[in-house]
């Protein structure tokens, strides 16, 4: 609460500054219980609670459990390789860089937190494999002793901030769905108005959606969690996407309605005071009035502008009701987390990810090609340190393949790592040696820790502190005793330094995702399936369909920044794959029901579609479907002249985008 009355800059500085004492206590905890326990890298153990330490409880623990996981499956993996490889130098190499580019590729198609595991486990056999090469008969023994001494980081880090002062993210991830139920109410408030419907208007809200998702993840590792709460947050989601669709259908239909039906004009305005938070106009009361005019001006629909009005009236309806769920499932989950909001309704969707097998094996085999260059320098030159270098690039390959640009967040770790290592040096030969007790060390690296720590808490500096917190326990020695050796340790430098220079190089080649042709990659991944679906060879649930193109916007929409591309058409074109495949989808469904000449009709206008026709004579078709079954005498009728309709306003938005082009 006191974070609402003092200055957010400070709010952050605090919250920076508890994150930092946190970890550095838990990699203090984790340091003393390796060292007691006679483990033989215990500097291990501080890095595993800086890499895994988040600033929420959730998230803490969730990425502690994955990385054990893939510890384990990598440590595994490395035992089985390396023995049996061990004499084949080369083939050894390329089998060890083949299980790195796998594990990147499977961590790029799973796209949810679950992938550090598949980041881990190739990221341990990098770290465990290359090195074992010199002694491979230590293989196993270094494998249980890394597996102990990172399942002690985790522990330690997991205790420390599940109960000290710990920071829910169900917390945060309430005020983000509060902060986007704001958002939401006023983008129907804004289609309501004169101005004109946009692509980036409607489909800004794809990004905090994704966010949402991210949060959602780790929520249930911050309490022990019962079904109906996984269930209402997968709810909500597809509540937010679907008003997503149902606002730019609103916005549309206002554009090309001439003149609101007096009784729907008023009903605007009564909407309009509502979301502007007029406190004597209910929702309810809104959502009866408009349910009630939909179904009068729909029965009374003569001409296509009255089916518009009508179309109108009824996404209206559906908007009010949305937001209305969405404000009781807020409500639910913030104060009464066990209760079953909306429990007479089907499962939930939840959020749908898009997966590029095509890019993700692009990216795995640019891995694969960096690293196994890497092993025949190593080989070929004889490098004493050759293992240490590939093992880091191996390591940059995985942990940083996930960015379209790696580069810059790779130059940020070799800043912050040039820091690690003048630190460390300075620690191992002029104060190390000079420390005799466990708490006087402890008390050392605190000003240099905390420090690291703070800047690791805040998004612009987490890599550069992450080469310092990462570096310092290892490159200065804290092991079981103080080993000290200035050539060692200038050689293991020098190393880190050539390997992170050749992966940033590398990576610019073989892994940077250009905007324009991912950007275009998506555009064609859409269109082909709204032409599949056009066609009948796919048709998924309209509630998979509209949160898969949430998630592929949500993509798309940080690539606009470095594309040469106008964001407008762009933005535009997806709008109109989203709603073109919910109305061809809709059509589809009504075909079984419709009678054989307006089926035959129907098939036509989806021919046309997969076809890529000219856009005016679809929408020319359309229209004459619609002047053909008006008046719609029946629901079944109502129902196909609704979806022509919708049809018929997603093809404008591309004949719009179309005009642009010429």
């Amino acid at each position: 609460m006191w974070g609402k009355h003092v200055a957010p800059g400070l709010v952050n500085d605090a919250n920076a500054l508890l994150y930092a004492a946190k970890s550095f206590a838990a990699a203090m905890l984790a340091y003393y219980l390796a060292l007691s326990n006679g483990l033989g890298t215990p500097s291990w153990a501080i890095v595993t609670v800086y890499i895994v330490s988040q600033t929420t409880v959730g998230a803490s623990l969730s990425k502690g459990v994955y990385r054990l996981a893939g510890t384990v499956v990598g440590a595994a993996a490395t035992v089985l390789i390396v023995p049996t490889f061990v004499n084949m130098p080369i083939l050894c190499s390329v089998v060890l860089s083949g299980w790195i580019a796998l594990c990147l590729y499977f961590s790029l198609l799973e796209r949810t937190p679950r992938a550090y595991a598949f980041v881990l486990a190739g990221y341990t056999a990098s770290l465990i494999g290359f090195p074992a090469l010199h002694d491979p008969g230590s293989i196993f023994d270094t494998a249980i002793t890394r597996v102990q001494e990172i399942s002690l980081g985790i522990l330690c880090a997991s205790l420390v901030h599940r109960y000290v002062l710990p920071k829910r993210i169900a917390g945060l991830f309430n005020a983000k769905v509060l902060e986007t139920l704001s958002s939401a109410r006023l983008a129907v408030a804004t289609s309501l108005s004169d101005g004109p419907s946009s692509g980036f208007k409607h489909l800004h809200m794809a990004l905090p959606l994704q966010l949402l998702q991210s949060l959602n993840h780790h929520v249930p590792f911050d309490f022990a969690l019962s079904a109906p709460i996984g269930q209402a947050r997968k709810k909500l989601h597809d509540k937010f996407a679907r008003l997503l669709v149902v606002n730019s259908e609103l916005s549309e239909r206002r554009q090309m309605i001439n003149t609101l039906h007096p009784q729907l004009l008023r009903l605007e305005e009564k909407v309009r005071s509502w979301l502007n938070g007029e406190p004597e106009i209910t929702g309810e009361a809104l959502e009866k009035q408009s349910s009630a005019l939909a179904k009068m001006l729909s029965a009374a629909a003569r001409q296509p502008e009255d089916m518009l009005q009508a179309s109108f009236a009824a996404y209206l309806c559906e908007a009010i009701t949305l937001l209305l769920q969405c404000e009781r499932l807020h409500q639910a989950l913030a104060q009464s987390p066990q209760s079953q909001v909306l429990a007479d309704e089907p499962p939930a969707k939840g959020y749908v990810l898009h997966r590029d097998g095509l890019a993700a094996a692009k990216t795995a085999l640019g891995a694969f090609t960096l690293v196994l260059v890497g092993c025949l320098v190593w080989i070929y030159s004889a490098w004493p340190d050759g293992a240490t270098a590939v093992s880091v690039i191996g390591v940059c390959c995985t942990l940083f393949g996930s960015f379209d640009t790696p580069a810059p967040h790779l130059i940020k770790y070799v800043i912050g790592s040039l820091y690690g290592v003048a630190i460390s040096l300075l620690y191992s030969f002029a104060i190390l040696p000079q420390i005799t007790t466990f708490s006087v060390l402890a008390a050392v690296l605190a000003p240099v820790y905390l420090l690291a720590g703070s800047l690791q808490a805040r998004p612009p500096t987490t890599f550069m502190a992450m080469g310092i917190t990462l570096t310092l326990p290892i490159l200065s020695g804290l092991g079981p005793y103080y080993g000290g050796d200035f050539a060692v340790a200038l050689n293991t430098a020098t190393a880190l330094f050539i390997a992170i220079g050749f992966a940033v190089f590398g990576m610019s080649l073989l892994q940077t995702v250009q905007a324009d042709a991912a950007i275009d990659r998506l555009l064609q991944l859409c269109r082909r399936d709204v032409k599949l679906s056009a066609k009948g060879a796919f048709i998924p649930d309209e509630v998979a369909w509209t949160n898969l193109m949430i998630d592929r916007t949500a993509l798309l929409l940080p690539r606009l920044q470095r594309s040469e591309q106008s964001a407008e058409q762009i933005l535009n074109k997806m709008l109109h794959y989203l709603r073109a495949g919910l109305a061809t989808m809709h059509l589809r469904q009504l075909l079984i029901h419709l009678q054989r000449e307006s089926a035959a009709q129907v098939h036509e206008v989806l021919g046309m579609l997969s076809r890529e026709s000219d856009v005016q004579k679809i929408q020319a078709k359309v229209l004459s479907l619609i002047n053909a079954h008006s008046p719609a005498s029946d629901a079944l009728t109502q129902r196909l002249n609704r979806g022509l309709i919708d049809l018929y306003c997603a093809l404008n938005i591309s004949g719009k985008e179309s005009a642009d082009d010429r």
